[in-house]
This record gives C-alpha cells, sequence and structure tokens, in this order.
C-alpha cells in the first residue's frame, strides 16, 4: 500500500534533498556495487557514444575531450 501524502518525506523533491538522497544511498552500498555501478554507467556511455557516431552526430572524443564533428556524406550523383 502507498505513503498518505501525510507520511511522505516532501524535504527529498527538493534538488537538495535529492542530492542528499542519492549520497545516502551511494554510501550504503559496498566497495564491489559501487564499482560494479560505475562500469554499468561507463557501458550507457560508450553505448551512446556508438550511437551518434553511427548517426554522424557531433560527439566529445572521450579520450581527449576534443568535440568531434563528422563531415557530412558525400552527395552521389
Amino acid at each position: 500500500m502507498t505513503e498518505s501524502l501525510d507520511d511522505f518525506d516532501w524535504s527529498v523533491t527538493t534538488w537538495e534533498g535529492s542530492r542528499r538522497e542519492q549520497l545516502r544511498r551511494w554510501s550504503k552500498l559496498s566497495f564491489r556495487e559501487k564499482m560494479e555501478g560505475l562500469e554499468e554507467t561507463c557501458d550507457v556511455g560508450f553505448r551512446l557514444l556508438d550511437s551518434r557516431i553511427r548517426k554522424g552526430l557531433p560527439y566529445f572524443d572521450p579520450y581527449t575531450g576534443q568535440l568531434v564533428r563528422p563531415s557530412p556524406p558525400a552527395r552521389t550523383p
């Protein structure tokens, strides 16, 4: 059953409250869980990067930090 609105902690709905809650939950994780989360985050980032590259969109090179603007495909007559 869901909590009533009177019992809900509304302080977590602000930017500061949300950040505090994220930090509280992160601090409860074991080192292994933190490393697994970091690996998953990196995997998502590289999948998003690959998607932008395949679509020919600009992207930031993860190794140099430089903006890469792919040249438009050559037009064939």
